[in-house]
C-alpha cells in the first residue's frame, strides 16, 4: 500500500487518475477452472478510504506542527527575551569644515552612538582623535558627493570605520547627524 502511494506520488499521472482507473477496474473477470467465469471485486474502495485517512492524518500533523512552530511563537513574541545592552550617545561640538572645492564649506553637528555604555569613558578621553579623523575625512569630500542621501550614508559608513579605527576597537554603533548645512 505504502509503495503504491509513493509510486503514484512520483508518477507523471495524477493520483486521482490512478484512483479513478482503479475504481473502474474494480470488477475483473477471472476464468474459473470449472469452465465458467466468476467476477472478483478488488478492494478499491477500501484502498481509497485508507488513502483518505492517511492524507487526513498527514494534514492534521502538518497543521499541528505549523501551529506550534509559527503561530504559538507569535503570541509570546516569537523569541525569548534577550538581554538588551544599554547604549549611550556622545554629542560632539559642531564642525565647520572647508570642503575639497574652493569656497564651499560644511557645518555639521553629530552624535556618536556607542555599542555599549561601558565604552563611554574611553570614548570621551579620545574625543580629540575622533574630531581629527572627522575633519580629515570631511575636508576631502566634495559638495556634490555629500549633497545626495546616498552620499550622507556613505559618509556615515566611512566615519564609523575611521572612528572605530581611531578607538582601536568597534565601540561605535551609529552616527547621527543633528545638523548638516552646506554652503
Amino acid at each position: 500500500m505504502a509503495i503504491w502511494l509513493v509510486a503514484t506520488a512520483f508518477s507523471p499521472r495524477p493520483i486521482a487518475y490512478s484512483l479513478l482507473k482503479e475504481d473502474f477496474m474494480a470488477e475483473e473477470k477471472v476464468d474459473n477452472p470449472e469452465g465458467g467465469e466468476v467476477k472478483e471485486e478488488k478492494q478499491g474502495s477500501k484502498k481509497l478510504i485508507i488513502i483518505i485517512a492517511i492524507a487526513a492524518v498527514i494534514a492534521i500533523a502538518g497543521g499541528f506542527f505549523t501551529y506550534t512552530k509559527l503561530i504559538a511563537k507569535g503570541k509570546d513574541g516569537g523569541h525569548k527575551k534577550e538581554e538588551v545592552k544599554k547604549t549611550a550617545l556622545i554629542p560632539l561640538d559642531p564642525f565647520v569644515v572647508n570642503l575639497a572645492e574652493q569656497g564651499r564649506f560644511l557645518k555639521v553637528t553629530m552624535q556618536l552612538e556607542l555599542s555599549d555604555e561601558t565604552h563611554q569613558a574611553m570614548a570621551t578621553e579620545k574625543v580629540p582623535q575622533f574630531r581629527d579623523a572627522i575633519i580629515t575625512l570631511i575636508s576631502s569630500k566634495s559638495a556634490e558627493a555629500l549633497s545626495s542621501p546616498e552620499g550622507k550614508i556613505q559618509l556615515k559608513d566611512e566615519l564609523l570605520l575611521r572612528l572605530n579605527q581611531a578607538a582601536g576597537k568597534d565601540i561605535f554603533k551609529n552616527i547621527y547627524f543633528t545638523e548638516f548645512v552646506m554652503q
